[in-house]
């Protein structure tokens, strides 16, 4: 299973790195809201998305897991998933918010 993520990883970068991998500003937020912030305030980061009572059941969930991992690590993982803009287009200057 690791070897076929392994593989799929290499191909998605030989093959679409021209991709544009600037996030939204909402997806954002949620990414790092799921990572880092406590249950109470990712509750109320998920209502604005009035998604239904299962889905969010779920999400919770999940969100127990990773709240199991130490925090310097998905402080790694949410620094990971925000690339910065500048690598993609070095000598050019972009905001991302």
């Amino acid at each position: 299973m690791r070897l076929l993520v392994c593989l799929l990883l290499l191909t998605l970068a030989l093959c679409c790195y021209r991709a544009n991998a600037v996030v939204c500003q909402a997806v954002g937020s949620e990414i790092a809201g799921f990572l880092l912030a406590g249950k109470p305030v990712f509750k109320f980061q998920l209502a604005k998305f009035k998604a239904p009572l299962e889905a969010v059941a779920a999400k919770m969930e999940v969100k127990k897991c990773v709240d199991l991992m130490a925090y310097e690590k998905r402080v790694l993982i949410t620094k990971t998933l925000v690339i910065s803009v500048s690598f993609m287009w070095p000598g050019q200057r972009h905001s991302v918010k």
